[in-house]
């Protein structure tokens, strides 16, 4: 294998590695914290029929906006892997292709949090206390 094969690996490599990185930190944290939320909802707090309808449609319409998001996340890791295996060091288009991911990483963080407390809002002040717990131990728990 000649020296150019060997660099192109490693940089093929290292920009898989990046997305990979970037992946990990941008959605498992949020996914789970929604799963968690979402068990408490439906097998904790005793929702009524009307709180469960009104909670698919939340649920759903959350979906396809999170999938779109992480779509997004998926082409600015690709656009990452592309400035890398362009420049061979953290230059200007790496830097902005990193930039551009965080944007994006915010806007789903953001939006999850949005979608949080519009679940929050079909509770009952009963339930809003077990909601809240949840909410807080989701986001301290170590996700690993």
């Amino acid at each position: 294998m000649n020296r150019r094969n060997i660099l192109f690996a490693l940089v093929a490599f290292l920009a898989a590695l990046a997305g990979v990185l970037v992946g990990r930190v941008a959605f498992p944290a949020q996914a789970e914290i929604v799963v968690d939320l979402h068990a408490v909802l439906h097998q904790d707090l005793g929702l009524s029929a009307d709180q469960e309808r009104q909670l698919s449609i939340i649920e759903d319409r959350f979906a396809v906006r999170r999938r779109q998001l992480e779509a997004e996340l998926r082409a600015d890791n690709r656009r990452l892997a592309a400035a890398m295996q362009a420049e061979h060091r953290s230059g200007p288009e790496v830097n902005a292709a990193i930039d551009a991911a965080h944007v994006t990483m915010g806007r789903l963080q953001k939006e999850t949090v949005a979608h949080v407390f519009e679940m929050r809002a079909l509770l009952r002040d009963n339930q809003t206390p077990f909601f809240d717990e949840a909410v807080t131990k989701a986001l301290v728990e170590d996700h690993q």
